[in-house]
């Protein structure tokens, strides 16, 4: 049984770091798959935020994160971390990450295995 699940979340302020782990069981991290990361802000639609592909370790980004987000992982810990810099107070959302068979799936929000998400509030 795949179980996906983030930590990390918190209250920072604008221009501050944070780092996001999301921890995945019954999924190796060296398999074909991906794993993204997506977003919901107050009283918008959820959103890829990025993801990572584990076959050919290849990243993707939205344009909101590009230079600020990056996304890695650790096959010993099976955990990918969203690590996030310069934040702003739109990157304020519920974070989620979600386990896929491929990319495609992430692109097309339809990733199989859902994480509970995490709250980040960027706030002075």
């Amino acid at each position: 049984q795949v179980q996906v699940g983030e930590s990390g979340g918190g209250l920072v302020q604008p221009g501050g770091s944070l780092r996001l782990s999301c921890e995945v069981s019954g999924f190796t991290l060296d398999d074909d798959g991906a794993i993204g990361w997506f977003r919901q802000g107050p009283g918008q639609e959820r959103e890829v935020v990025g993801c990572i592909s584990f076959a050919d370790i290849m990243t993707y980004y939205a344009d909101s994160a590009k230079g600020r987000f990056t996304i890695f992982k650790d096959n010993t810990k099976n955990t990918v971390y969203l690590q996030m810099t310069s934040l702003k107070d739109e990157d304020t959302a519920v974070y989620y990450c979600a386990a896929a068979d491929a990319v495609v799936e992430v692109l097309r929000m339809s990733p199989r295995y859902w994480g509970q998400g995490t709250q980040v509030t960027v706030s002075s």
